[in-house]
């Protein structure tokens, strides 16, 4: 069970520190270079898309899990 500490980790802003600005960099440029495979070798479909906002939503969560510091 999640406590309120945890809760409000998880809904609180939390602007990127000075170090964390490259780790959310390099997240972000290997989810584009993949996003870019995805179209490339896909055709455009309802699937693809879903596959884009994966992407996206995988970058999103681990962005999260930087800036909470893994909590």
């Amino acid at each position: 069970m999640m406590s309120d500490g945890d809760l409000e980790n998880w809904f609180t802003h939390h602007p990127p520190t000075h170090s964390q600005v490259p780790q959310f960099g390099a997240i972000r440029a290997a989810a584009l270079a993949f996003a870019r495979v995805v179209v490339e070798h896909t055709p455009a479909s309802a699937d693809q898309t879903a596959a884009l906002r994966k992407i996206r939503e995988a970058v999103m969560t681990a962005n999260a899990s930087i800036a909470c510091g893994g909590k």
